[in-house]
């Protein structure tokens, strides 16, 4: 395996560590008293405070030296004095040690007092210091230059998720995107568990992929010599809870899509699904309402929400439209009487992509989806979907053809999607086989018929209300963030691309910190390359996009990405 030249002198620095018979690797645990913003918020000087954390910066001054170290929570200033640290005539603590050894990155932990610097800057003059965690990989901190102008931040957006441990170390504003994220679970859980609902955990492996119309991702189990489905909804399983009695019952459940990816589909994401016994969609909007608005006031003090520079709020009460009004409203096409050729020809005039394969209710999905999502930018509950795109609702009062669902749909996104769900056996079967029908036609994403949902729905379930809401979008809107990768810690990516290079242009990137800028002469002198292979290194790097080669004020720069 070939290191760059920074990782070869880390590597040296290691061995000398450990062969000064320092572990830097220690099993046993550090106590630390306080973290860094504790010891702001609650400063006393000459208190004495145990800290750990990562070292981000150093100014070495002969025989004392400040540094900054990085904790959870933010970061504090350290004073090291060579005579504090090294009592007696042994200075190689200092002297070797910190001077030498250690790098920005490593992880310590320090004993200290805490004193104010003579411009007031907050520091713990350090007594004693230990060695956590050596880094042998260089950390591409950012740039700063004596104007304020930062340089080589860590913005990349394919590297940081795929790197999101750096993305962590480096940009604070997303650690604050997935607390955010765990206070709206918190909010969630907090709501339902005050009324009494029960969280339970359902299979993720599931001999049926049922609960929603969507293409599975297919596995194997090799003891039963049978195939096995991630799930892509765990929507059945909550209502064979309701059937054996439960009132109400919810789950964040991880589900799985093997379909496409982009801004807002992640193939694995997550959805909280709710069941309650005796309610009806009615109930379920209202309760929605009221959820969400607790969600924003808990996690952002407002009903209110910037996203995308949108305004949107979550107050109560939403509109709710009819979908087949809203088509009507933003295509001038009263679809409701269309049979499925009619269908067709007007999803054509429209321009709507389709195929062969889809079914009325795909047609009116789809004519939804491109002409009327994106105009519903506050919270609006789309209702009353037609049967042929609601399999496991339960058919209107009212309405024959209609069922009593809704999507809650905002920023021109489904946030939401809710039912008064199907409790009748015989119409349930008679639905799974027309979804039947569907798959034979070539729909890929219809229904599979779960024989033992149906049985149980035989025994017996009570009228139910149930919703999905999907965590991650939700995520994004309370968050302002409009790609899905922003709210997901390690969200899928496509492989890396291995790219075979010759010695010679691995002896250039051996001298290249990654997506740091770095004068190009100065990495040319330190190779032992003559210019033509010199030149035709570059040129071969460029064209497999792993430099970047800039001039800025009469230097050129080159930059590993």
């Amino acid at each position: 395996m070939s290191y760059s030249e920074q990782e070869k002198v880390r590597r040296e620095k290691l061995k000398k560590i450990i062969d000064l018979g320092i572990n830097p690797y220690p099993p046993e645990l550090f106590q630390v008293s306080h973290l860094s913003t504790v010891v702001k918020d609650n400063f006393i000087s000459g208190k004495k405070v145990s800290v750990a954390g990562r070292i981000m910066s150093r100014r070495i001054q002969g025989k004392a030296s400040f540094a900054e170290l990085q904790d959870s929570e933010g970061k504090i200033q350290l004073y090291f004095n060579r005579d504090e640290i090294c009592k007696s005539e042994d200075k190689s603590l200092y002297n070797e040690v910190y001077k030498k050894l250690l790098d920005i990155g490593d992880i310590i932990g320090v004993t200290g007092i805490l004193f104010k610097t003579q411009v007031g800057e907050k520091t713990v003059q350090v007594e004693d210091f230990k060695i956590l965690s050596k880094s042998i990989r260089p950390i591409p901190i950012p740039k700063t230059d004596s104007d304020g102008n930062v340089y080589d931040e860590f913005k990349d957006p394919e590297l940081r998720y795929r790197q999101r441990y750096v993305d962590l170390i480096l940009n604070p504003d997303v650690k604050k995107t997935f607390i955010k994220r765990t206070k709206i679970t918190n909010s969630i859980r907090e709501f339902f568990n005050t009324k009494g609902y029960l969280e339970v955990e359902t299979p993720v492996l599931q001999p049926i992929p049922g609960g929603a119309q969507a293409r599975p991702f297919i596995t194997h189990h090799n003891a039963l010599d049978i195939p096995l489905y991630l799930r892509i909804a765990n929507e059945l399983y909550l209502k064979r809870l309701i059937v054996g009695g439960m009132d109400g019952v919810y789950e964040f459940s991880k589900d799985f899509r093997n379909e496409g990816m982009d801004r807002s589909h992640n193939p694995e994401f997550t959805v909280m699904e709710l069941y309650v016994a005796y309610k009806d969609y009615f109930w379920m909007m209202e309760t929605t309402e009221k959820l969400l608005e607790k969600i924003c006031n808990d996690v952002n003090n407002s009903s209110k929400v910037i996203f995308a520079n949108k305004k949107i709020d979550f107050k109560p009460p939403y509109p709710r439209v009819p979908i087949y009004e809203a088509i009507k409203k933003y295509t001038s096409f009263d679809i409701s009487r269309m049979n499925i050729i009619e269908l067709r020809k007007t999803a054509k005039n429209l321009g709507v992509e389709i195929d062969n394969s889809m079914g009325k209710g795909k047609i009116i999905d789809a004519i939804f989806g491109d002409k009327c999502e994106k105009h519903f930018i506050q919270p609006t509950f789309i209702i009353d979907y037609p049967k042929e795109m609601s399999p496991l609702t339960k058919q209107h009062r009212k309405e024959p053809n209609l069922t009593e669902r809704f999507e809650l749909i905002v920023n021109g996104s489904e946030l939401a999607n809710a039912y008064s769900e199907l409790n009748d056996p015989i119409d349930q079967r008679t639905r799974f086989e027309e979804q039947l029908e569907l798959s034979k036609k070539g729909d890929d994403e219809a229904m599979f018929i779960d024989y033992d949902f149906l049985r149980a729905l035989e025994y017996g379930m009570p009228p139910t209300s149930g919703i999905g809401i999907g965590i991650d979008r939700l995520t994004m809107l309370l968050t302002n963030n409009t790609s899905i990768q922003e709210v997901i810690f390690f969200p899928q990516m496509r492989p890396e691309k291995k790219v075979q290079l010759d010695k010679e242009e691995e002896e250039v990137l051996s001298f290249l910190i990654p997506n740091t800028k770095m004068d190009i002469n100065e990495v040319k002198r330190k190779t032992s390359l003559s210019n033509k292979k010199w030149d035709l290194a570059l040129k071969n790097l460029r064209k497999k996009t792993l430099i970047e080669i800039k001039k800025e004020n009469n230097t050129i720069y080159i930059k590993s990405l």
